[in-house]
């Protein structure tokens, strides 16, 4: 999660970070489903929800995002972010979300969209605002 303050709402924003892999072949259908969930989200209090594909991710330096991921052939790194008021709102908004019976049919445990072993997932806090 980053706090920050966000000058164009006036308030202080919670953000929760993802990064997971994701299959390049069914990238569109997946991007309509995440597209909906991310509807779903602000539905129910996220300011934002924002997912960025991977396209260039073979760095030389550092940790690379394939090895992190242990990506296979035909995977690409999705980082995705979502906005929050505050984190009692992120809590109130993630109970709703989990409870929506449309998020539920886009989960399905036997085809799930991404490998859950394979998931970055973290809290942060703002430390520079430049």
């Amino acid at each position: 999660m980053v706090r920050a303050y966000d000058e164009e709402r006036g308030h202080d924003a919670l953000r929760r970070w993802i990064c997971v892999a994701g299959s390049q072949e069914e990238s569109s259908r997946l991007s309509q489903d995440r597209a909906k969930a991310g509807a779903i989200w602000k539905e129910h209090g996220a300011l934002e929800y924002r997912e960025c594909a991977g396209d260039d991710l073979d760095n030389k330096w550092g940790v690379p995002y394939p090895r992190l991921l242990k990506l296979k052939r035909g995977e690409t790194a999705v980082f995705a972010w979502i906005v929050f008021r505050s984190r009692a709102e992120r809590n109130r908004v993630n109970a709703k979300v989990m409870k929506d019976p449309r998020m539920a049919k886009m989960m399905d445990p036997k085809k799930p969209i991404f490998d859950f072993k394979r998931m970055a997932f973290g809290g942060f806090t703002l430390t520079v605002d430049a």
